[in-house]
């Protein structure tokens, strides 16, 4: 029996993404929940380590490489997740890409990529863990879509911009259609948050406008009303409330972790 402490113990976690950044943090998030966790990521060496910190907290954790843009690749992830635990209660669908581009200067390779990953890897995640929880009818699936999706005007790029309406979208759709099932779909929709990837786009962004990193970072707070960037375990925080059994009237909703930037 979960306690207030620990919600999610010994439910089953799936994290994509999860070598670093959200991903990571939520992985970890999850593990002091209760839960035990498959953590996923195209980088397999970098994703051990993360896999590790959750065997460090008293949970069972699994590393696994897998590419979401490959069906059979998540299908193997889903196939061996459950093999190895028997079920999987939660998918947080966290791996995603992009870079910061201007409208004119993106390619038909940027889309391939970011849609691939972003649009693609996000669906078929989500249809292939859904095949292990409709049978057994309970499941959660957490989408980290963005508020680039939203329409925030700071967005990478317009192609990142899509693909996370499309997350947001999709977030909807699968939350109608799985709710007979009693899976429960929503979508989190960061915006700045501290990761390498972020940390990439800024300096990419300084270089572009010839100002220094510590002065678009000072910009990029000041642009936000409470005056912070996510961490990572801001976004992780809310993935563990939306598996635990109190958001279990909750579904089809897309949630901003902004700091206020927006308020769609």
């Amino acid at each position: 029996m979960a306690d207030a402490g620990q919600p999610l113990t010994d439910r089953v976690a799936i994290v994509t993404g999860a070598a670093r950044g959200i991903g990571r943090a939520t992985a970890l998030a999850l593990a002091r929940a209760g839960a035990h966790v498959v953590a996923v990521d195209v980088d397999q060496g970098a994703v051990k380590a993360t896999a590790d910190a959750v065997s460090a907290l008293g949970r069972k954790g699994l590393a696994l490489g897998a590419d979401v843009g490959d069906l059979k690749s998540i299908d193997g992830m889903a196939r061996q997740a459950s093999d190895t635990f028997g079920r999987v209660d939660i998918l947080v669908n966290n791996a995603g890409v992009t870079r910061r581009a201007y409208i004119m200067d993106l390619t038909e390779e940027d889309w391939d990529r970011i849609m691939r990953v972003n649009g693609k890897g996000v669906f078929f995640c989500l249809q292939r863990v859904a095949r292990e929880m409709i049978p057994r009818r309970t499941g959660v699936i957490v989408n980290i879509a963005s508020i680039a999706g939203k329409g925030f005007a700071g967005a990478s790029n317009v192609i990142y911009a899509g693909s996370k309406g499309a997350v947001i979208s999709m977030t909807r759709m699968a939350a109608l259609q799985l709710a007979p099932h009693n899976i429960n779909v929503n979508a989190i929709c960061p915006g700045t948050t501290l990761t390498a990837l972020s940390d990439a786009n800024l300096r990419t962004r300084a270089a572009a406008e010839g100002a220094t990193v510590e002065e678009m970072e000072r910009r990029r707070n000041a642009a936000i009303p409470l005056g912070r960037p996510n961490e990572p375990e801001d976004i992780a925080a809310l993935a563990v409330f939306l598996a635990s059994p109190g958001a279990r009237n909750i579904t089809g909703q897309s949630f901003n972790v902004d700091g206020g930037i927006i308020f769609d």
